[in-house]
């Protein structure tokens, strides 16, 4: 699979599509069940307080992959992201409830790079608070 989105067609400031993602204490357990990290914060109420935390928090590396969906989701491919890095700045608390907790992304263009690659600058925040920082991913455009 290729992007089909031009390089020459996109625009320093440009908005991508935002997106929500809701999280549950299911989604937690599968995705560990998926990455193999199976630390009690993640599905353990009792320990995640006794360690200090609000409540049970999402895997931060969870979090970063929902975050980066918007590009992956624009750009149709997701090999033309040949950069992402985050810095992890609040957890996402995620009750155990029938809502859970939700994560919003919005990403806009905050660059255009050598090559027919773009920076996408992200936002990701859950409950109006910001959970990564510095979220930048480069994505290679045709």
């Amino acid at each position: 699979m290729a992007t089909q989105i031009a390089y020459e067609d996109v625009e320093v400031g440009a908005e991508l599509p935002a997106r929500v993602f809701p999280v549950t204490r299911d989604t937690l357990v599968r995705y560990a069940g998926a990455s193999g990290d199976f630390n009690p914060i993640h599905w353990n109420e009792r320990f995640a307080l006794e360690v200090g935390l609000p409540d049970v928090i999402a895997h931060g590396m969870f979090t970063m992959a929902e975050a980066v969906r918007v590009v992956t989701d624009w750009v149709g491919d997701p090999g033309a992201v040949v950069e992402y890095g985050v810095r992890f700045t609040r957890p996402v608390v995620v009750p155990n409830d029938d809502t859970g907790a939700v994560i919003e992304v919005s990403a806009k263009i905050g660059d255009k790079l050598d090559g027919n690659r773009v920076r996408v600058d992200l936002t990701a925040t859950s409950e109006g608070k910001k959970v990564l920082g510095m979220s930048r991913a480069v994505v290679q455009l045709a």
